[in-house]
């Protein structure tokens, strides 16, 4: 079990989380491995037979702590939340505005100009840092065309080209993929993004992180009122989290797929390593 800037993450199997007084304490077979104060975290992360008691839930949601659950592969299966925060008035003008098309559009816009430019700095961080280990015209080359992508947005688009450009973008960035990854490529290699589920050991490293992060930002949206399931880029879809898609997008290339990066380039995590966690 680790605490992360302000989001603890259970992952030892069989451990249990009580109350005592204001704290959140962690216990696996009866002994005390972990006592935090409740301020000093705003949610909690369990992986698969992790437990916790009535009371617990109880004062983190009083307390604006939320509580996510996990298989021990990663996959979401619960979280519990106290009141939602904010007003119904917040909430009725997040969906006025989400049928405006033209207004999503605009929204979109920002989102995808954050997004391709964050892939691009990733690209050209690579090209600094391993030019001679990459092949270097391949990237370059996706760099330029990323440069384009981020031109169109100069024009006035509807909300179904930017999807489009979106795709298009995606699509450039995770080609060259492959060639970020400089060590372990004999475990480690990159073909395309996939998921439900993810087919190799990259895909399953991305989905996992991705995971982690909508947890953040799922609880930093209700924690202001927002409903993250009704998104502007990301149309209504039963189960899915809109608005939360949409605030991941600008920050997935510099917190996830970085991190994947570096976890693999520096042997941080191999593949014996996702197979013991459960990950694949």
């Amino acid at each position: 079990m680790k605490k992360h800037l302000n989001t603890l993450f259970v992952t030892t199997q069989g451990a249990y989380l009580a109350k005592e007084g204001e704290t959140v304490v962690v216990k696996v077979e009866g002994e005390v491995r972990l006592r935090i104060p409740v301020h000093t975290i705003a949610g909690i992360v369990c992986f698969g037979n992790v437990s916790c008691s009535p009371y617990l839930m109880g004062f983190c949601a009083e307390n604006s702590v939320a509580i996510s659950f996990l298989s021990e592969h990663g996959r979401f299966l619960a979280k519990v939340q106290g009141p939602v925060s904010g007003n119904v008035l917040l909430r009725r003008e997040q969906y006025r505005r989400a049928d405006d098309l033209k207004f999503s559009a605009e929204v979109a816009k920002f989102v995808l100009t954050g997004k391709i430019t964050n892939c691009r700095t990733v690209l050209q961080r690579a090209l600094r840092d391993h030019a001679s280990k990459i092949n270097e015209q391949d990237v370059h080359n996706a760099v330029m065309r990323l440069n384009r992508q981020l031109e169109i947005f100069d024009q006035n688009q509807p909300l179904d080209v930017l999807r489009g450009i979106e795709g298009d973008s995606a699509h450039i960035y995770f080609n060259v993929f492959d060639h970020l990854i400089v060590s372990q490529k004999e475990t480690f290699h990159f073909d395309e993004r996939n998921r439900r589920p993810p087919l190799d050991n990259v895909n399953c490293l991305l989905s996992f992180i991705y995971t982690l992060l909508m947890h953040d930002v799922r609880s930093a949206l209700e924690s202001v009122g927002l409903d993250p399931a009704v998104g502007y880029l990301h149309r209504d879809r039963p189960g899915r989290p809109g608005l939360a898609l949409d605030l991941m997008e600008e920050f997935r290339p510099f917190i996830a797929d970085r991190l994947a990066l570096s976890l693999i380039n520096l042997q941080q995590v191999q593949d014996k390593t996702l197979r013991s966690s459960g990950l694949i």
